[in-house]
């Protein structure tokens, strides 16, 4: 049993361990939470009772969740004078699993965000990010119906991973000329001015990630996964990161996936069982003809490696695999908006992920209702949180939308195997919405499209998902 400094050990329930490949869950798990800065308070107010009351309702009495509450951001501050008490990593290292709502950042030296700093204590490599379409919220696209995806964004690497250093510093001088006098870099701008950050991407990282995003889209009959990736300009770090996702999905998963390339090949043999590899590669690479002897080569022999998996694949077998495939970032961006349908799984790096997934909750009614869950799927911790920031103009006036962390309770309990209060939870809010009993939000949004509606506050809005369960 962990020591704690500023908190006492709970005295109910017990806490969630790891088994040899699942989480063991008790009846009465110990689950950390911190209601966070600004708003946060009132959002946990609501959801709390939300996730106590879809638990009864599931269970009727025979599982309940122990809260344990510990401190970050200016809470844990002013109680003990540290934004992060070794505490609340300890707690959460000791129970595994817990919820968060949204903290703010210090200003000044130390630790950049508080968010970040907890991923990596914890290496919650997996950010979690699904983005769907609730019924009844106004939306600024035409379809946001088509919009059912699942980001599996890297969480510990990329330019996340902090490794800067400040224009005009004498580090960045020693880094500079490192670069200039040691690795012939000629091509550094401005180099008495620039600020240097460096791009992790391993191959470790990226195989976790890739791993347990496959993983998730067969566990649960999604169509594909996409790895989006800027690989066309960062061929060592982004195109790396594409070149390993196909790596770990061909050793790993050979018989339940297929490549979208290879669907070609096989497809095309399907319609025209005489065809040569030769007329095959031309089918799928449309300036074969122009290409050099060797490129030319390279397509002859992907086709011949694509048709050694006739056997398993073959004669449209392939049609009920999970599709692996990959897509530039800035075109993914335009087509989320254009071809939404085409998309499901979706694993990338860390500031990729950060801007599409909330470029697709703005699709959806925004970041207000997104939620993100942050996971080690090896060691079982995992932390899900409010997607959005603190709002402290809001703050304790039972106003905002708690939707983000009531959603990301939604994660929590499918990750804990509670999907009954999980799927309790979704009923609830998706009767809330449909009927127009919706914080001032979703409200605004809905007036300015001629909607009725009843403008609930924060506190309401938990009843009103109560109630429609």
């Amino acid at each position: 049993m962990i020591q704690f400094e500023h908190l006492s050990y709970p005295k109910e329930g017990k806490p969630i361990t790891m088994g040899a490949d699942k989480l063991q869950v008790p009846d009465n798990p110990i689950i950390p939470f911190i209601e966070g800065d600004g708003t946060g308070p009132d959002i946990w107010r609501s959801s709390v009772r939300v996730f106590d009351a879809a638990v009864q309702k599931a269970f009727s009495g025979q599982k309940k969740i122990s809260w344990f509450e510990v401190l970050a951001g200016e809470k844990a501050f002013k109680a003990t004078g540290s934004w992060l008490p070794d505490d609340t990593v300890n707690a959460y290292k000791e129970f595994l699993v817990g919820i968060k709502g949204p903290l703010t950042t210090p200003i000044g030296g130390g630790i950049r965000s508080l968010n970040v700093a907890l991923r990596q204590i914890l290496d919650l490599y997996v950010c979690l990010r699904p983005v769907r379409y609730f019924k009844g919220v106004p939306s600024p696209v035409r379809k946001p119906q088509d919009v059912d995806m699942v980001i599996f964004r890297e969480n510990t690497e990329d330019i996340y991973a902090g490794v800067e250093w400040q224009a005009g510093s004498p580090e960045v001088k020693k880094v500079i000329e490192f670069l200039q006098k040691e690795m012939g870099v000629k091509n550094i701008r401005f180099p008495e001015t620039s600020g240097i950050g460096i791009k992790p991407v391993s191959e470790e990282g990226t195989s976790r990630l890739v791993r347990a995003a496959i993983q998730y889209a067969l566990r649960l009959n999604r169509k594909s996964v996409t790895f989006v990736h800027k690989g066309n300009i960062m061929k060592f770090t982004e195109g790396a990161f594409k070149d390993w996702g196909y790596q770990v999905a061909a050793k790993e998963f050979r018989n339940e996936t297929v490549t979208l390339r290879e669907s070609w090949i096989l497809g095309n043999k399907e319609d025209h069982p005489d065809i040569s590899a030769q007329d095959n590669a031309r089918m799928i690479e449309p300036g074969y003809d122009l290409l050099v002897p060797d490129k030319q080569k390279e397509a002859d022999a992907e086709v011949e490696e694509a048709l050694k998996l006739w056997d398993t694949h073959g004669d449209g077998k392939w049609k009920s695999m999970l599709m692996i495939k990959d897509t530039i970032a800035d075109i993914t961006l335009q087509q989320v908006l254009t071809r939404a349908k085409e998309f499901d799984v979706i694993a990338t790096m860390n500031l990729n992920g950060d801007y599409v997934s909330d470029a697709l909750a703005a699709q959806v009614g925004g970041i207000g209702i997104a939620p993100g869950g942050n996971i080690n799927y090896v060691s079982g911790h995992a932390i899900f949180e409010a997607t959005h920031g603190t709002a402290p103009k809001y703050a304790n006036l039972d106003k905002v939308n708690p939707g983000s962390v009531i959603l990301s309770g939604v994660l929590m309990f499918q990750h804990l195997g509670w999907d009954e209060v999980a799927n309790l939870i979704l009923k609830g809010l998706n009767g809330a919405i449909q009927a127009h009993t919706v914080t001032y939000d979703f409200a605004r949004l809905m007036k300015a499209e001629g909607i009725e509606c009843q403008e609930l506050k924060c506190s309401q809005f938990g009843d009103a998902i109560i109630k429609h369960m």
